[in-house]
């Protein structure tokens, strides 16, 4: 159940309008809207004269076409990454090729760890494995261009080399896929880990952002209300999970079936994906054991 989660559904905003969002932010949503990408995904232009991109999104002439529009009298002097997911980072190269500015942000995508999930990840192919940044950001780095200061917060979970950005002069936080209004995250084995996600939750909560500006829809507001939220959220479904097992469930299937209501077909891989990665972290508990190594179609029961 995500009803104590305080979501935000309601945002508008037309693909390639451009919209002011503070005195150094501006948004281009990229028309690319799904189950996964909502209305969209997100790219920011951070500045006034000299710009940052950030996640400029996947190849889509019109986006594209809408963010040198939108800087024709500027000129980018970096381009930001997030995270390597096809909705995000292809964007990046084509942008290069026609400005000249530098790739910063994310490693190149890697999964966190080998994993036999038993049959092809049907998420795998959202992995954009060209992606050459020049600069790589690490945890607590900084990004010092055009006058503009970024700090690296490496957020692994959604994937493994998941960063966000914050953005100390207007007290904001660019969470990416880690944090949004719309919707919970999906976390994915093998470059998704649910430890690595909740750890990250706990990261961001102690910090003191007052904004969050996410890679699909509208701002996070309250940011630590949220993210307690959040934790709440998937510690239930952990709880969830563990009495199916208690009731005799064995797969991450039939978990599925007995604890997502109403799920749209599109997102039943994705759902399955997620509770091997709640499966998968109770095994590391110790609360949980698989017929061997935990795979995605894996039989588990409770300790």
């Amino acid at each position: 159940m995500s009803e104590d989660i305080p979501f935000d559904r309601s945002f508008s905003q037309h693909a390639g309008d451009l919209v002011q969002l503070s005195p150094l932010v501006r948004r281009i949503v990229c028309d690319n809207g799904g189950p996964f990408t909502f209305t969209g995904t997100c790219t920011y232009l951070i500045g006034t004269g000299e710009v940052i991109v950030l996640d400029p999104g996947p190849i889509h002439a019109a986006h594209i076409q809408a963010i040198l529009t939108a800087t024709i009298n500027e000129k980018i002097a970096a381009i930001l990454l997030t995270h390597t997911h096809m909705d995000h980072s292809p964007a990046a190269a084509q942008l290069q090729a026609l400005t000249g500015a530098p790739i910063y942000g994310c490693a190149p995508h890697s999964p966190a760890r080998p994993l036999n999930l038993g049959e092809i990840n049907p998420l795998d192919a959202s992995a954009d494995k060209a992606y050459a940044p020049d600069h790589i950001l690490h945890d607590g780095e900084t990004l010092d261009i055009a006058g503009l200061r970024l700090e690296a917060v490496h957020t692994p979970g959604h994937t493994a080399n998941h960063l966000c950005y914050a953005f100390a002069a207007e007290q904001a936080l660019f969470s990416g896929d880690h944090v949004m209004a719309w919707s919970t995250t999906i976390v994915a084995p093998p470059d998704g880990s649910m430890s690595d996600y909740m750890a990250s939750l706990e990261k961001l909560r102690l910090r003191s952002e007052t904004i969050f500006w996410p890679g699909h829809g509208g701002p996070v507001n309250e940011p630590q209300r949220f993210i307690r939220a959040l934790l709440h959220h998937r510690r239930h479904r952990e709880s969830s999970i563990l009495t199916r097992l208690s009731a005799g469930d064995r797969t991450a299937q039939e978990i599925v079936g007995n604890i997502y209501e109403k799920l749209d077909p599109r997102l039943k891989g994705a759902a399955a994906l997620s509770v091997f990665a709640h499966l998968e972290a109770l095994v590391q508990q110790g609360q949980v054991i698989c017929d061997g190594e935990p795979t995605l179609g894996g039989r588990y029961q409770r300790v």
